[in-house]
């Protein structure tokens, strides 16, 4: 895989740097077809959400997106001490046959649904020296994301709104001071909203863009699906790419102003 199309986390390649959820879709079938369409290889699961085999007589998530095929991603979704999300990520250890990649949301506000710092830090410890590679939803606050990266979380995943706001990118600076001083995988998770959302992700410089609301709650979600995984790529060229410096009352014609008719 070349750097364009290679995000690694926890030592792994993956052709994908869209990663999406799979709650709120009507169906299972309208999950797979999405989730599908985006491409993605990377599927996080709220555990306490979504029956992944801890009721035998419901239908099973993993039959639609089936482990064979996608990195699944247990979160703690619905989790708003560290205790809970602990104890929820043990149980999606033993679901998941010794699975070790691992989403930490430890909520504050069961309105704005923000993440509690201070819990999630006290999450993060344990389950890494639990032996778990931890991705943890945080607020976009550089001290405390390079805190997290200190106790030995494999990816930080601060949120560009709040979740399921549709928002977008609230706050690029703080964005980007993350990013230019992570040493892991920065991913912006929560608040996209549309493709342009995911694209300006990309071209700050994030690794990845998870999502879920702006899939699930589109009109037509298989088709915003593939938008989304067009908007990362495009994102991802452009930051490589490197953008035109912006200037201010300087134009600077595009077409040659020598050799032309009549001069």
């Amino acid at each position: 895989m070349d750097q364009l199309n290679s995000l690694v986390i926890a030592g792994k390649s993956y052709g994908s740097r869209l990663l999406v959820g799979t709650g709120k879709y009507k169906d299972f079938a309208e999950t797979k077809d999405a989730i599908g369409a985006s491409g993605a290889e990377i599927v996080t699961v709220a555990i306490r959400r979504m029956n992944i085999g801890q009721d035998p007589s419901q239908p099973n998530l993993l039959d639609a997106i089936p482990p064979s095929k996608y990195t699944i991603l247990p979160n703690t979704a619905g989790c708003y001490t560290a205790d809970d999300a602990v104890r929820t990520l043990r149980l999606a250890r033993e679901l998941l046959d010794g699975h070790a990649l691992v989403k930490l949301e430890v909520l504050g506000d069961p309105t704005n649904l923000f993440p509690n710092m201070p819990e999630t830090l006290k999450a993060a410890e344990t389950l890494v020296k639990e032996g778990f590679q931890v991705m943890v939803y945080c607020a976009d606050d550089p001290i405390q994301c390079k805190m997290l990266e200190e106790i030995g979380c494999v990816a930080v995943m601060p949120l560009a709104s709040l979740i399921g706001s549709g928002m977008g990118i609230v706050n690029p600076w703080n964005l980007r001071l993350i990013i230019d001083n992570a040493k892991v995988p920065v991913l912006v998770d929560a608040g996209v909203g549309t493709a342009s959302d995911a694209a300006i992700a990309m071209e700050l410089g994030c690794d990845g863009v998870l999502m879920n609301t702006a899939i699930a709650h589109a009109k037509n979600p298989v088709l915003m699906a593939s938008a989304m995984k067009k908007a990362v790529e495009a994102g991802r060229e452009a930051f490589l790419a490197g953008r035109m410096p912006r200037k201010l009352y300087s134009a600077d014609p595009s077409s040659p102003t020598t050799g032309l008719i009549g001069s």
